[in-house]
């Protein structure tokens, strides 16, 4: 055993048993002394950012209490979160400008103009809350971020990144994080990113020899492209210098879900990011929970795209409320987990901003005004119900400034932000 207060202890340590390795979350033991003192003075805190969407908003009245701050009255959905209370902020009367319908959706994380998102195949976005954090803190991990669930994850020329897919990527993702290669599938992966990196700087080349005769149009559109190989450069030189170091060995067995299983795929992706998180193999997640058709819940017999589109017939809001209310339950079973998972002097939840919420508001009525925005941990000092004017709704991507300042990342605008919202404190 290794006395924690003398020695200190690799990273890359792992309990180790016949055929079994698990990896460790980030101890303090380490962490050279200096840097553990700095740590329980609070200097040293590592924090992560879970961004987690969902697609057809949340029934507005089971769900905003009247009464702000910590003592609110208990709504039928908040009484399922009711073990956390004190430990996230509900926001009302906050939305993003101009947004609107289900093709808002692309927007939710980069807060865009509206006029720049009118229709699934008119739309010009920016850089995305996940990759901007990413490009700031993610060099510190195996994974600068992860995008799951065909996450809305944007560059700065608006281009979409690839992730891991709502179906059938689970098991892409678990491989990814923690199956090592053989030796010599190792090798082959060395050689082929040393061959990428010299291929891509002959590209790159290139295409500046050609800018100089395009026209403005055209070196737009070059740069976008110029732009993607220097992401791709700069993944495949992070790729080398992870791909020999060992990946954390978990004790968990993923299954794909059929369709009607929404609320166990649910889970199992909330488990994915847990185990992500605790490995401390990435500090930034962007999770799209897709749950359009009929889930398997007593009492259901039509799909969540249906019943979210109620027109006020109560029967079929009776069938949302059950949806939407095995959806918190599950979100609830995530908080517990990232709360019963200490790092340090401080739980996962306390080190991991965690949003969750939705493009949509009312997606019967297909509009994106007072956006069902939960904010939990992250080391604020939590407020309970930040109630807004529900007419006249503040910018969401307000609440995205503050949040990136609490990474550590000082910006003074992102979207559509007017600044940062003041009324969210750090702990």
């Amino acid at each position: 055993m290794i006395p924690l207060n003398t020695r200190l202890l690799s990273r890359r340590t792992m309990l180790r048993a016949t055929g079994v390795a698990i990896g460790l979350p980030l101890l303090d033991a380490m962490l050279p002394a200096g840097l553990r003192a700095e740590e329980k003075a609070g200097k040293l805190v590592p924090r992560r950012m879970v961004l987690i969407s969902r697609p057809l908003g949340t029934h507005a009245q089971f769900l905003f209490p009247e009464k702000a701050g910590l003592d609110y009255e208990s709504t039928r959905y908040l009484k399922l979160l009711d073990d956390h209370r004190g430990r996230f902020t509900l926001f009302s009367g906050l939305s993003h400008p101009g947004h609107a319908h289900h093709h808002s959706a692309p927007g939710l994380f980069t807060g865009v103009a509206g006029e720049f998102i009118r229709s699934e195949t008119d739309l010009r976005n920016t850089i995305s809350l996940d990759i901007l954090a990413a490009e700031q803190v993610g060099r510190e991990t195996r994974f600068p971020s992860l995008r799951l669930g065909d996450a809305y994850s944007y560059n700065r020329k608006g281009v979409r990144v690839p992730g891991f897919g709502a179906h059938g990527g689970s098991e892409a993702m678990f491989r990814q994080l923690f199956v090592d290669g053989t030796p010599a599938e190792i090798a082959r992966e060395v050689q082929r990113l040393r061959e990428g990196q010299s291929i891509l700087d002959g590209v790159r080349q290139q295409a500046r020899d050609l800018a100089r005769d395009l026209g403005a149009g055209d070196r737009e559109r070059l740069d976008i492209l110029l732009t993607s190989i220097r992401e791709a450069e700069e993944r495949l030189a992070q790729d080398e210098a992870w791909v020999n170091k060992p990946k954390p060995k978990v004790q968990y067995k993923t299954r794909e879900f059929q369709q009607p299983e929404l609320i166990e795929r649910s889970g199992q992706w909330y488990d994915l990011v847990h185990l992500a998180l605790q490995t401390d193999s990435t500090r930034i997640i962007n999770l799209n929970l897709f749950s359009h058709i009929q889930p398997k819940i007593d009492g259901v017999n039509m799909g969540h795209h249906e019943a979210s589109h109620h027109g006020q017939d109560e029967a079929k809001i009776e069938q949302l409320a059950k949806i939407e209310e095995a959806e918190y339950r599950v979100f609830n079973e995530f908080l517990a987990k990232l709360q019963g998972s200490s790092e340090g002097n401080e739980s996962l939840l306390d080190r991991t901003m965690v949003f969750h919420g939705s493009n949509l508001g009312n997606a019967s009525a297909h509009t994106s005004q007072n956006l069902p925005v939960i904010l939990a941990g992250g080391g604020f000092k939590h407020a309970g119900h930040v109630l807004y004017d529900r007419q006249k709704n503040r910018p969401l991507s307000n609440l995205f400034v503050r949040m990136l300042h609490q990474m550590g990342i000082e910006v003074d605008k992102f979207g559509t932000s007017t600044g940062a919202l003041s009324e969210l404190k750090s702990a």
